[in-house]
This record gives C-alpha cells, structure tokens and sequence, in this order.
C-alpha cells in the first residue's frame, strides 16, 4: 500500500513536465569552411563561413554581408576579405544572392527605390527581407546562429539594403553597419535631398555605423547621383540619430591621416551613430572590418 502510494505521489510530482531536450548541434559546415547552404524551402541558398575554431555545440553571433548592385555573394565575400575578420572573432558568415537577377549577377529589392536598371521593383519580385528573416531563422533552429545576435553589412547596393533592413527588421537586425551605402529611408518625393521620414519607422533604436570614401562618384557623400540616392551622407546619419533619440549633437574627429568621423551619442538603447570617412577614397570597400565588428558585437537584440 505505501509503495503505491509512493508511486502516485511521483507521478503526480513530474505529471505535466516537459522533456528535456538537447540543444541541437550544428551541422552546416566545419570550422574554418565556407559553404553553399539551401534555405528552407525557399528555393534560395547563401554562402555561410563558419569560423575556424568555433565550437559547433554553441550558437554564434551572424553578420549578413550583402553584395553591391549586379554582383553576388562569392563576389563580396573576395572584396570584403570578411571571412578572415570572422576566423579572428568567431562570427558565423553569410552571404546570399540578391533575389533580383540582373546581367551577370543580382539586384536587392528595396521597396520604392529604383535598381541600378532603373526599374523599381514590383510584387512580383522576390521578397528579400522575407529571405533573410527565413535565413535568421533557419540558422538559429539548427543551433548555429544566436538569434539576439545578428547584424548586417554591405557594399553599395548591399549597404542600401543593409540600411533597409535597419528600417524595417529591427527586432531581428542588432546593429547596420553600411559600406558606402548609408541611408535612412527612399528620398522624399519633393525635396530629394533629404530622406522621407515615413519610409524608415525602425520598431527599436538601429546602432550604425557607415563607411565611405570622400572620392566616391557612384554614391557621393554630398548626395546627388543616380535616383536612389541623391540626399547626402550626413543626412541619412542625421535621420538616424534622430531615430535614435541621440542627445549628443553631431561630434566630428580625426581618427587618421586618411580618416575623420561623425558621431552621435547618447542614444536609446545604448545605440551610436557614426560615419567613418576615408579621404581619397572611390566606391570601394572602406571598411576596417575589425574596427566593425568591435562596433557591431557590442549589440544584442
């Protein structure tokens, strides 16, 4: 009788637990490796570095590195040099393919904003944001991305997306850091030299920082050029302290010969702001990738 109620009394003490269920391991590459990964169902792979040395047992932060307008992920993984940047730190890498083919390569699609064939994308083109939070998610569900630790760079093209997904994929996207490609919205319709506050509306403050060159022709600093762009630099960077709710007015300080920086501080979150600008420099990548990521890791979501 009392072994019998022994074992009600236990059964009613584990009655409603959940097993305990093993965190899954990643499997999608070695340590040291980059491979090409299908995502889902969605018909759609990207290229993912996993660091050397990294443990595959724990989730890794994850940088999205977006290529330029007309280019691929294989292309911008050979401009940027970031899978070294990621041997060093131990960050997962991804770089896809925009979902736009054009030429020899792909195009992002940033609602409203024309491509670089002048054609602003439709609803029957690929949905690029929809592809990267599947990405995040698929990443993270297999125990290779830490979910609260995901960010995003970018060239030119891939910088204004990378600044796009600031603007509407806040609660996934930790901290931007844009490649010649800074912006904080479509340019108003009436007034192109400043950004339509209605087109960013980040959910949560965005840290960012930019990089560009002084000298760059494609994308310049001061603003005008293709349709895209037009207002400059320090507005995008304005409009996003202001997003921010920074306190600080703009600071301005010389880090190098060949390098200044503009700077807000004191923003929601914890968050800065700041451009890094390289004199001489064309449309090229002007990122010290360790100087970034320093800025990026210090972001969770």
């Amino acid at each position: 009788m009392r072994v019998a109620w022994i074992a009600a009394a236990l059964t009613l003490m584990f009655a409603g637990l959940a097993p305990v269920r093993a965190a899954p391991t990643c499997s999608l590459g070695a340590p040291g490796t980059t491979q090409r990964i299908a995502i889902a169902d969605t018909g759609r792979a990207l290229l993912l570095h996993v660091p050397a040395g990294a443990s595959v047992r724990a989730p890794l932060p994850l940088l999205f590195v977006l290529h330029g307008s007309g280019g691929d992920g294989a292309g911008i993984l050979r401009q940027s040099q970031l899978e070294g940047t990621s041997d060093r730190h131990g960050f997962l890498l991804a770089a896809p393919d925009g979902g736009i083919p054009v030429q020899t390569g792909f195009v992002w699609n940033i609602p409203g904003v024309p491509t670089i064939t002048g054609k602003v994308p439709g609803p029957g083109d690929a949905d690029d944001v929809a592809f990267i939070r599947t990405a995040i998610r698929f990443l993270s569900d297999r125990g290779c991305a830490d979910r609260a630790r995901v960010y995003s760079t970018g060239l030119s093209g891939g910088g204004r997306m990378t600044s796009w997904l600031g603007c509407v994929a806040s609660d996934a996207i930790a901290a931007i850091a844009p490649v010649v490609g800074l912006r904080a919205g479509n340019p108003l319709a009436n007034d192109p030299t400043r950004p339509d506050p209605a087109t960013c509306r980040p959910a949560n403050p965005v840290p960012v920082i930019a990089f560009a060159g002084d000298k760059d022709g494609t994308n310049p600093i001061q603003g005008g050029g293709a349709g895209y762009w037009q207002y400059p630099m320090t507005a995008a960077l304005a409009r996003w302290a202001q997003l921010d709710g920074c306190a600080s007015t703009l600071l301005f300080r010389d880090l190098a010969a060949n390098r200044y920086e503009q700077l807000y501080t004191r923003c929601r979150g914890g968050a800065e702001v700041m451009g890094r600008i390289t004199r001489g420099a064309g449309h090229v990548w002007t990122a010290d990738n360790d100087a970034m990521w320093n800025f990026l890791k210090r972001y969770r979501r």
